[in-house]
C-alpha cells in the first residue's frame, strides 16, 4: 500500500512468470501494468497512464535478466488526488509541476531518486523548449527536497 498526501494506491508485483506466447519478447520480460480505478471499469485515461507507468518503469525493471517472461504491476487505486507514487528498482516518484507562469500547460516528470535522472516528461497543453527547461531544472531541483522529506520521513517512522 502507498500513499503521497491524499491519493493511496495498493500495489501488487506479479513474476517474472510464463509469458503466454503472443506477449512473449525473445530478449527480456514484457512488462505489464494494470491500472484499476476506485470504481467503475477503466476508461481511456486509465490506459492512458497504464502506458505511461509501462514506459517509466521499462526504464527501471531490469527485464533482461528474464526473457521469454512476464511481470505484472498491477495497481488499484484506493483515493486519488491527483498524484500516483510507485516503487520500483529505484524508487520512483511523479513530480506535478504546476506554475511558473505556464497557466497554459501542466507538466508531469517522473524522477530516479538515485540517479536524479528524468525518466518520463509528459505535458498537457503547450509550452516552449525554453519553458520546458525551466520546468526540469525546478523538478530537479524539488526533487531532492522531495527525497530527503521522504527519507527523514521514514526514518523518524522506523527509529521508534
Amino acid at each position: 500500500s502507498l500513499s503521497a498526501g491524499d491519493t493511496s494506491v495498493l500495489a501488487g508485483l506479479y513474476g517474472p512468470a510464463e509469458a503466454k506466447l503472443s506477449k512473449e519478447l525473445p530478449d527480456r520480460a514484457a512488462l505489464e501494468v494494470l491500472l484499476r480505478p476506485k470504481v467503475g471499469l477503466p476508461g481511456v485515461l486509465e490506459r492512458s497512464r497504464e502506458q505511461q507507468l509501462r514506459q517509466t518503469c521499462e526504464a527501471v525493471v531490469l527485464g533482461v535478466l528474464h526473457p521469454r517472461t512476464a511481470i505484472t504491476l498491477v495497481l488499484q487505486v484506493l483515493s486519488d488526488a491527483g498524484s500516483v507514487s510507485f516503487g520500483g528498482e529505484g524508487v520512483v516518484e511523479q513530480l506535478r509541476v504546476v506554475g511558473l507562469g505556464l497557466a497554459r500547460a501542466v507538466l508531469t516528470f517522473a524522477i530516479d531518486s538515485r540517479e536524479r535522472k528524468v525518466l518520463m516528461a509528459t505535458t498537457k497543453g503547450s509550452c516552449s523548449v525554453e519553458e520546458m527547461q525551466q520546468c526540469l531544472v525546478t523538478a530537479q531541483r524539488a526533487a531532492d527536497t522531495i527525497f530527503q522529506f521522504y527519507r527523514d520521513s521514514l526514518r523518524r517512522r522506523y527509529s521508534k
